[in-house]
């Protein structure tokens, strides 16, 4: 081990495969939201195809490798002091809040007023405005790491702390509390009923952790190649596990299976995560300049492309199904509404921040 780790930090700066990771982790869960929304218009995918892009790459091949990379950036980052992580937290919390004005109450309101569809976008009463989507998530998460941070805890203590919670979660999915106000709350931190979280704290934490920890090896590496050099083994393994569980129904027949999943799945979605870093490095060396440039946009404008791909994919969905009333979302259709959104998510959001730092 000594001979691949040094001790100081190697691996400084931007990382190829990093954004190749984050990269492919924002067009996964595009091609995700566009189906979970095309789903309720007319439309006719291929079993194949849905289950491809719904049930795997829009899954474990997205979300969890999305909030590893956050806790790799904070290895990465100039700005992890404790104090000015938590106020990080709260700003991506409120972001999350924004996030589902889009997702489902502006949407909902469209549907209803051109389409005569109220049923379309749920809204629970306004409750949905809390619901804990990936940007609620990664704000109590950068939350609880500035707390933990400000304890300077080892990286013993912090895993001991991802898994218990992990574990904890895992035995109290499903929980109904019997209020919806109270599923809601609860929903913050467990897999409560009701639909109010995708990404509850104590099942999620475990990603940025994981990723947070296995950074600061990943920094001091000497030799990328040989630190990646199982990168294929760990992906077959977590696709063999996901395979296996999927159809068993275990892990994600049904879609709280995944959102509420278990410390087990939880560990072959950090395998898969390696994996897939590292198949960032080894593709990296073949594509030109061009498409390296692509995905380090993609990176490091993700946070602000989730968001406008949340306002853009139900607004544009339901303005195609307005003055195309006849158009089926077929395989290709979506797969051409996926992209079309990618591009106008990447274009706004790389606008937004060149407006921001002009007005800085």
């Amino acid at each position: 081990m000594s001979n691949l780790f040094s001790n100081e930090k190697v691996n400084t700066g931007r990382q190829v495969e990093l954004d190749i990771a984050k990269a492919l982790s924002i067009i996964f869960m595009i091609f995700l939201h566009s189906l979970m929304v095309i789903k309720g218009f007319n439309y006719s995918l291929s079993p194949a195809y849905d289950f491809i892009f719904s049930n795997v790459l829009g899954r474990p091949f997205a979300a969890p490798i999305f909030m590893f990379c956050m806790g790799v950036g904070v290895v990465y980052s100039r700005h992890s002091q404790w104090d000015t992580m938590i106020k990080r937290g709260v700003k991506l919390y409120l972001l999350g809040v924004l996030v589902n004005i889009f997702e489902f109450f502006l949407p909902g309101f469209v549907c209803g007023t051109l389409l005569g569809r109220w049923d379309v976008f749920p809204m629970a009463g306004g409750l949905l405005l809390f619901c804990v989507d990936i940007l609620a998530f990664a704000g109590m998460a950068f939350i609880l790491m500035g707390i933990l941070k400000k304890f300077d805890l080892s990286n013993k203590w912090l895993i001991v702390i991802a898994v218990a919670m992990s574990i904890v979660g895992t035995l109290l999915r499903g929980t109904d509390l019997g209020i919806p106000a109270l599923n809601l709350i609860a929903g913050h931190f467990i897999g409560a009923a009701g639909g109010f979280t995708a990404f509850p704290l104590l099942p999620w934490f475990i990603f940025p952790i994981a990723g947070y920890v296995w950074a600061q090896y990943f920094i001091r590496a000497k030799d990328k190649g040989q630190f990646f050099k199982l990168w294929p083994l760990f992906i077959i393994i977590a696709v063999a596990y996901f395979y296996l569980t999927m159809a068993s129904g275990v892990f994600s027949s049904d879609v709280h299976l995944y959102y509420f999943m278990t410390t087990l799945d939880a560990l072959f979605c950090i395998i898969c995560a390696h994996g897939v870093i590292g198949l960032g490095y080894w593709i990296a060396k073949f594509l030109p300049d061009a498409i390296i440039k692509a995905f380090s946009t993609l990176s490091t404008h993700i946070t602000y492309i989730y968001i406008a791909q949340w306002f853009f994919i139900p607004l544009g969905v339901i303005f195609i199904s307005y003055f195309f009333k006849t158009l089926v979302f077929t395989d290709l259709v979506s797969t051409i509404f996926a992209i079309v959104m990618l591009v106008i998510s990447t274009l706004v959001a790389v606008y937004y921040k060149k407006f921001k730092k002009s007005r800085a």
